[in-house]
């Protein structure tokens, strides 16, 4: 149920209840989960820059390079159990096969 925009102090009515100040509340360390800090980020780029790309993320790169990005979704979601994980990785092997060609 959404908070109402102000109480009204009375018992009845569509702002019913008690008139009490909002306090800010310091925000919960649960709130970053998922956010990647510098230091995990330098690391895994570092990771795929030495061992390189996994033999289905090799395949995927060759189904989007021969624009089959239908199927290339498709294996993705194969392999990594969800659709929007396949999208995602897809949309990440695109932008590297792009840098890859204005590199070149």
């Amino acid at each position: 149920m959404a908070p109402s925009a102000s109480k009204s102090g009375l018992a009845v009515g569509l702002n019913k209840g008690h008139v009490v100040a909002t306090r800010e509340l310091a925000q919960k360390p649960s709130y970053r989960k998922g956010h990647q800090s510098k230091r995990t980020k330098f690391v895994r780029d570092l990771v795929r820059e030495v061992v390189g790309f996994a033999p289905y993320e090799r395949r995927l790169m060759e189904l989007i390079r021969v624009s089959k990005d239908k199927r290339a979704r498709r294996l993705a979601k194969k392999k990594l159990g969800d659709f929007s994980r396949g999208k995602k990785k897809v949309d990440e092997l695109t932008t590297i096969i792009q840098e890859s060609r204005r590199a070149h």
